[in-house]
């Protein structure tokens, strides 16, 4: 019985790092909301969020593969012990202060919200606290030595290494999330626009009598005159209004997939309906390198019925091509290198690859 739940906690530990492993770089990107301003507050550690994602993929491979293979069983259940409680944390804060939506536990091949994720972390903590209760009197015994336990360990250590380094220099070996390569832009525009999620404004009303808080929605808020009649000791209380998601729709990252020109024109109909376009992404112009968007941008002008189009944050990142802008974290989810290359035919992605990639295929 302990033997399968050693195994079963191992996997799931396994199974998270394998993906944020193949995607360390989206990780990172997770990590970024997690310490910015409006979450933890602390910026000095954006700019070093890939090597601590790269750290915490590593710990949660190795600790997982070491319980799998019973390799340092003391030392690997203590230290996920110590993980899984430092991931509680973090996730509790993150739900209770609803601060960031997506845990990113599992990449984008699983979505969590932050309260799923951590009762999970609670669960797998509760696992792991019984295998240590379990495994106590065997700590100090004896193993006897088998070399081939090191030997898969070391391999598969190997092999998940090659994998990660894969993702950051290229782009990862599994896509899991809704830009892979064969996604149509065009059918999923009109899957979300056939089934959209509704949102509802609530607002936080204060009793001026009682002091009693209550929290109401836009619908009751305007049905009930005792809310707003002149005279009423109810007040919407400042910067404590939300939107709240009512009715779940179709759920779909190219949702946010909107470049617009300065002027504020929707440049999406042009994009989708091109019978080739090549896009050109930089979520962060600022520290991209102006020599590869330079060769980048000349590549592409010898590109015949073509729609080109460079999408970044800032309106002068392009300079012989058509600007476009989208929000960061969008381009987030397309673009895994900056600057990156995406290829759509008729709103279909064939291709996308680091710029680099794509300068020198």
């Amino acid at each position: 019985m302990k033997s399968v739940l050693r195994i079963a906690v191992a996997l799931i530990f396994i199974a998270s790092g394998f993906v944020k492993a193949v995607d360390v770089v989206g990780f990172s990107f997770k990590l970024e909301e997690y310490f910015s301003p409006t979450v933890f507050n602390m910026p000095f550690f954006e700019s070093i969020a890939l090597p601590i994602a790269i750290l915490v993929v590593a710990l949660e491979l190795v600790l997982g593969f070491l319980l799998l293979l019973k390799i340092r069983l003391r030392f690997s259940l203590a230290a996920l012990i110590a993980l899984c409680i430092f991931f509680a944390f973090l996730t509790f804060y993150s739900a209770y202060f609803n601060k960031v939506t997506d845990c990113g536990c599992f990449g984008d091949a699983i979505k969590f919200t932050p309260w799923q994720s951590f009762f999970k972390d609670i669960i797998l903590l509760l696992g792991l606290i019984v295998l240590w209760l379990l495994y106590r009197n065997s700590f100090g015994l004896l193993q006897p030595k088998r070399p081939a336990k090191y030997i898969v360990f070391s391999v598969l250590v190997i092999t998940m290494g090659l994998i990660t380094i894969h993702g950051i220099l290229h782009e990862p070996l599994i896509d899991f999330r809704d830009y892979k390569i064969g996604t149509d832009l065009k059918e999923e525009k009109i899957k979300i626009e056939k089934n959209p999620s509704e949102y509802k404004t609530f607002y936080s009303l204060k009793n001026q009598k009682t002091s009693e808080v209550i929290e109401v929605n836009q619908d009751e808020y305007v049905n009930d005159k005792k809310y707003w009649e002149e005279g009423s000791p109810w007040k919407i209380e400042d910067g404590k209004t939300s939107s709240k998601i009512v009715k779940e729709g179709y759920s779909s990252e190219i949702a946010k997939f909107k470049p617009e020109t300065s002027e504020g024109i929707d440049l999406t109909i042009e994009i989708i309906n091109a019978p080739k376009a090549i896009l050109v992404f930089s979520y962060d112009p600022k520290n991209a390198d102006a020599q590869l968007i330079r060769e980048t941008e000349y590549n592409l002008l010898s590109q015949k019925n073509t729609y080109v189009l460079g999408i970044s944050t800032d309106p002068n990142t392009f300079k012989t091509i058509k600007n476009a802008l989208m929000d960061g974290t969008a381009i987030k989810t397309i673009a895994r290198s900056n600057p990156f290359v995406v290829i759509l035919e008729n709103g279909k992605i064939v291709d996308k690859m680091s710029a680099k990639d794509y300068l020198t295929q």
